[in-house]
């Protein structure tokens, strides 16, 4: 068994996914989150960074999933 490995792309682009099957903007993942401005779900959603864990886990309940179904490989 290889180590696992989180791709920062795929991921964000999950979390695009699972922004446009929810039916939300970008202006409210971030309100949602507290941020002063969208630049972090951007940078998410383009894999130039990752969540934290904190922000994961908010996601996932913000999105009505898991952890694990946001992070890919």
């Amino acid at each position: 068994m290889n180590y696992p490995i989180i791709n920062p792309v795929a991921t964000g682009a999950r979390i695009k996914e699972l922004r446009e099957q929810n039916h939300l903007q970008v202006s409210d993942i971030s309100r949602f989150m507290g941020f002063g401005s969208d630049q972090a779900v951007y940078k998410w959603q383009r894999g130039d960074t990752m969540p934290s864990v904190d922000n994961l886990y908010a996601l996932s309940k913000y999105f009505g999933t898991t952890m694990e179904d946001i992070i890919r490989e």
